[in-house]
C-alpha cells in the first residue's frame, strides 16, 4: 500500500513539473510569438530621460544607448529622433549625451522612461515626408491588408514589410529615398498589425505564413501595373522575402532583395527574445519546444 501511494505521488509531482514546464514554455515564447506591433521587444531596454538642452538629450548609459546611427526615441505619449552620441557634452559616468534631432510629438521631460526604436517617423508618407500617397487595400487570404502607395515612374515596384515590433512606419525611413529614385513603393501592413486581420491563432510566426500576405501585395503590384518587384524587408519582413521569392507563383518577377536583420533562425530568434525576459536558461529549450508547437514552425525560409 505504502508502494502506491509513494508511487502515486511521484507520477503527481512528475505531471504538476511536466505542467508548470509546458506552462513556462508557453509564456517564454509569448515574447516572440505575441510581440505587439509598435511596442518595444522584450531585448530593447527602457531608459530614463536625465535632461535635454539645445540639441542634446542626457539618457541612461547603455550599450543600446551608444548605438551609432540615429534613432527614434518613444515613450508613452512621445516620439522624438535622436543622432550620434556627443562624447564630448559635459555628462556624469553613467549618463550619454545624443544629438536630440527633433521632438515629433510630446515631450521629453527628466525622469521619463523612453526606448530606441527604428521609427525615425510618425504618421503616413504624407504627413511625415509630405508625398502625395494613397491608402489602398491589397486583398489577402485573410481579408484586406492596408498599404501606403506611394507613386513612381518606373515599372518596377518596390514592396516594404516591416519587422518584428515595428509597423509599416518603419519604411517610411527610406520611402524618400525610393521616392527620389522614382520607385513606386507599397508599404504594407500584414496579419496581426493595426487595421489587418489576426492570424488565425492570434501568434507571430516570423515570416513563415506571414509572407502570404507579401505574396498578395506581389500579385498587387502586377494588377497595378508593375512588371518586377523588389522586396524590401526588415526582420520577419526580410524573411517573409525570402520566403515569398522562394515560393510565391510570381517568384520569377522578383528582380532584387533588400533584406536587413532577416529572421534565418527562428529557435535563435525565440531563445533570445526569451532570455531577455529573463527565463531560466534550463527553461529555454521548452520556449523554443513551445513555439513550435503552437505554430508548426520548423525549418527556416
Amino acid at each position: 500500500m505504502r508502494t502506491a501511494t509513494a508511487t502515486a505521488a511521484a507520477v503527481t509531482a512528475a505531471l504538476a513539473a511536466g505542467a508548470a514546464g509546458v506552462a513556462a514554455g508557453r509564456f517564454a515564447s509569448d515574447a516572440a510569438l505575441k510581440a505587439p506591433p509598435g511596442r518595444p521587444l522584450p531585448t530593447e531596454p527602457r531608459l530614463t530621460v536625465h535632461g535635454t538642452a539645445a540639441g542634446q538629450v542626457t539618457l541612461t548609459r547603455d550599450l543600446a544607448a551608444l548605438r551609432p546611427g540615429a534613432y527614434g526615441l518613444s515613450g508613452n505619449g512621445s516620439h522624438a529622433v535622436v543622432g550620434p552620441v556627443l562624447p564630448d557634452a559635459p555628462h556624469s559616468a553613467d549618463t550619454v549625451v545624443r544629438r536630440l534631432e527633433r521632438v515629433t510629438h510630446g515631450s521629453l521631460d527628466a525622469g521619463d522612461a523612453v526606448w530606441l526604436t527604428p521609427n525615425l517617423h510618425v504618421g503616413d508618407p504624407g504627413t511625415a515626408l509630405g508625398l502625395d500617397h494613397a491608402d489602398v487595400d491589397v486583398p489577402g487570404e485573410l481579408g484586406n491588408l492596408p498599404a501606403w502607395f506611394v507613386p513612381g515612374a518606373r515599372s518596377t515596384w518596390v514592396i516594404a514589410v516591416h519587422g518584428l515590433g515595428t509597423t509599416r512606419e518603419h519604411a517610411l525611413n527610406l520611402i524618400g529615398f525610393l521616392h527620389g529614385a522614382r520607385l513606386p513603393v507599397l508599404a504594407l501592413a500584414y496579419r496581426g498589425d493595426l487595421g489587418a486581420p489576426r492570424s488565425p491563432d492570434g501568434l507571430n510566426h516570423l515570416g513563415a505564413t506571414e509572407w502570404r500576405d507579401l505574396d498578395a501585395a506581389m500579385r498587387y503590384a502586377v494588377r497595378y501595373g508593375a512588371r518586377s518587384v523588389v522586396l524590401l524587408g526588415w526582420s520577419t519582413g526580410a524573411a517573409m522575402a525570402l520566403r515569398a521569392a522562394a515560393h510565391s507563383g510570381l517568384r520569377d518577377l522578383v528582380s532584387g532583395l533588400v533584406l536587413d536583420s532577416p529572421v534565418l533562425d527562428w529557435r535563435t530568434t525565440v531563445r533570445a527574445l526569451a532570455a531577455a525576459r529573463h527565463t531560466p536558461a534550463a527553461l529555454l529549450p521548452l520556449a523554443v519546444r513551445a513555439a513550435e508547437g503552437r505554430t508548426g514552425m520548423a525549418g527556416g525560409p
